[in-house]
């Protein structure tokens, strides 16, 4: 009974102490009070503190250790070093403080009361407890409650502060925001009345500059009225002043025009004055009417001129009557001249018949004496056993060649000469085809040569070649083909008349392309030889004689000179061109396209060459040309020939050496030495 009535007596005195009056307020934030306002007063003991001590059966010895231990927790020490303060007004940053000052306190003091107990108790001895293990435990009990009442203020404190940190951070943060779009509004406005201001100035400005525009442009026009007005006046006054200079330039014009009339007038007349008609044989009667009526006109004209003796000009008038009567007058001359003429005509058609009749006779006699000189100088030739010309299975052979040239060109006429725009393009398409690859053939081609061939080889076998990037063939016409072999074998010749003449090396890549193509396309090689032989006309070989009524221009034409507006080509550029055209034949008679796969000799071989120069040493030496076109054939030719003809080469050189050129440098010098030279048939084929 006695602990259980103490058990109960500690409980009251608990629950009736401060501590044990603590409630919780739901309401203390809405008062805005603080946390711990209701554990603000001054912690004390109960007032059966001293009975329940005094209950206890213990020594002092406990009494005191329990005092001891506990007296760190008593109230009344907190409350003597540890004054309070109010709660209710201070802020969070307050109670902190206030925290933080009490917790110091605290430890400092225990540490002072561990430290003196320490001091007075002796160091073996541990410290013992004096209270009964009920009062122990419910000591324990009371301060297991404190630290747990402790703990959970602690929390809600920390909570609490954590909670108004948070919303002073939001309030802070939502502060700056509202600053922030406050500063930016208020940017915003003066950037719209900066705005607005400005916008209100470039209206002003502009209308300022539109009405300063529109009086510019209103005193512009009113200047451009003014200018025109005064250039009007100007312009009027200088037609008014060109009018008056026309008017005295014209009238001077007139009079002069008037002077000359009457100065032409005058002078006709005395073409018709008695002692000059005399001279004219007309008759009598016609004389006197032409002096007549040449009297009358000067006499109108003459009363024209008085009319300006006062200083005036002639009027438009007055002019016309003297043109008149000068026409009148030309007229009147002219009749007389035709009648003269008639007269003249007459009797130099009598002389000129009688001219004629003379000259006939004397174009008779000096015919027959042509014809006897050509039938001496040609005996006297078969005497000294030389030609003029070649033969004539030869001359016969070249002229077939040209026949058949023409005939190739009378072929393809319609391409020639096109009449359509397509037809056109393909004309010149074609001969690109034809003519290009030929240019391209030099000293240098090398590898190209063969690539050349195959193009002008498809081209003349139909089949499709890719020239300027386009694709053509001589079956897109009719006439592709003749059209294509004419200008190449025209390109071939004058490859040789231009490269070869300039530069001798290129004779033998474009005479072995050419006799590749010859052999190929035989068409080809004989509108080669026909136009070699026009062009030049030596490598037949054939001296064209001047035929009867021929002009000179035309004959040095046929012989293969240059002739165009300027006139006739030198001497030098001639013998180059013939030498180049005979250097490329004297290449194709000895090569053959070394690609061919058919077997057999050159189209036109060696065979050709050998006649040629026996021909041409059967036939009278020509100055320059006969040199040049032997020495340009020997050295291209030459060591073909030898090779195989062997000893007939060298006794034709032997007599080229030894007979022919002691002609030919007594040709040179104007000699006339009569050899008797051996006939030369045995070197005719």
């Amino acid at each position: 009974m006695p602990a259980e009535n103490l058990r109960w007596e500690t409980l009251q005195a608990l629950k009736n102490s401060p501590k044990g009056s603590i409630t919780f307020d739901p309401y203390w934030s809405e008062r805005g009070e603080h946390i711990l306002a209701g554990c603000k007063e001054a912690l004390s003991l109960s007032p059966h503190t001293g009975i329940i001590l005094e209950r206890l059966n213990s020594s002092p010895l406990q009494k005191s250790g329990f005092l001891t231990s506990h007296s760190g927790d008593s109230s009344p020490g907190l409350s003597e070093e540890i004054p309070t303060t109010s709660f209710s007004s201070g802020s969070i940053s307050d109670i902190n403080a206030k925290q933080n000052t009490i917790s110091t306190a605290l430890s400092l003091k225990a540490e002072r009361e561990q430290a003196s107990l320490e001091a007075s108790s002796p160091a073996t001895l541990p410290a013992m407890s004096l209270l009964s293990p009920k009062a122990m435990e419910t000591a324990g009990h009371i301060i297991r409650f404190e630290e747990e009442h402790r703990e959970k203020a602690k929390m809600a404190l920390r909570l609490r502060q954590e909670t108004q940190e948070k919303l002073v951070a939001a309030a802070a943060s939502s502060e700056s925001e509202q600053l922030k779009r406050f500063e930016e509004f208020m940017e915003l406005k003066q950037r719209q009345e900066y705005q607005s201001m400005r916008d209100m100035m470039e209206r002003e400005t502009k209308e300022s500059i539109g009405r300063q525009e529109k009086l510019k442009e209103e005193q512009r026009h009113r200047i451009k009225i003014l200018n025109l007005r005064v250039r009007e006046l100007e312009q009027q006054r200088l037609r008014e002043e060109e009018l008056e200079r026309q008017r005295q330039v014209e009238g001077r014009e007139r009079l002069r025009s008037l002077n000359t009339i009457q100065g032409e007038i005058l002078q006709l007349n005395q073409l018709l004055e008695p002692s000059t008609l005399n001279k004219t044989e007309l008759p009598a009667g016609s004389l006197s009417s032409y002096s007549t009526r040449g009297n009358q006109l000067c006499s109108q004209v003459s009363e024209v001129v008085r009319k300006t003796a006062e200083g005036e000009f002639p009027s438009v008038e007055d002019m016309t009557v003297a043109e008149r009567a000068l026409h009148e007058m030309r007229a009147l001359i002219r009749l007389m001249q035709e009648e003269v003429v008639k007269v003249q005509e007459k009797k130099k058609k009598d002389r000129e018949e009688e001219e004629a009749q003379r000259k006939q006779a004397e174009l008779q006699a000096q015919r027959e004496a042509q014809k006897k000189e050509a039938q001496s100088a040609k005996e006297q030739a078969q005497r000294k056993g030389l030609q003029n010309s070649a033969e004539d299975s030869t001359v016969k052979w070249s002229k077939e060649l040209q026949h058949s040239a023409a005939q190739c060109v009378q072929a393809f006429e319609h391409l020639n000469s096109p009449k359509d725009a397509q037809t056109k393009k393909l004309k010149l398409e074609l001969q690109k085809a034809a003519t290009i690859p030929v240019s391209q053939i030099s000293s240098n081609s090398g590898s190209q040569l063969r690539e050349i061939f195959d193009k002008i080889d498809k081209l003349l076998s139909g089949r499709a070649v890719v020239s300027g990037g386009k694709s053509v063939s001589t079956s897109q016409h009719p006439q592709g083909l003749d059209f294509v072999s004419y200008k190449l074998a025209e390109k071939f010749v004058k490859q040789g008349e231009e490269e070869v003449a300039s530069h001798h090396e290129a004779a033998f890549p474009i005479a072995v392309v050419a006799s590749g193509v010859w052999e190929l396309h035989p068409r080809v090689g004989e509108l080669i030889l026909a136009h070699l032989h026009k062009k030049c006309p030596y490598s037949v070989p054939h001296y064209p004689p001047m035929k009867e009524g021929t002009p000179v221009e035309e004959y040095q034409r046929i012989l293969g000179y240059r002739v165009d507006d300027s006139g006739v080509e030198g001497q030098d550029s001639f013998l180059k061109r013939m030498s180049g055209m005979i250097r490329l034949y004297a290449a194709m008679i000895q090569l053959r396209w070394p690609y061919s796969s058919r077997q057999g000799s050159v189209p036109h071989g060696l065979n050709h060459g050998w006649r040629w120069l026996a021909q041409m040493l059967n036939m009278e030496p020509l100055a320059d040309i006969t040199a040049t076109l032997l020495f340009d054939f020997l050295e291209v030719c030459g060591n073909a020939l030898m090779k195989q003809y062997q000893g007939q080469f060298w006794k034709l050189i032997l007599l080229l050496k030894e007979e022919y050129f002691p002609r030919y440098v007594h040709l040179r010098t104007g000699r006339v030495i009569q050899t008797c030279l051996p006939c030369t048939d045995r070197f005719r084929l």
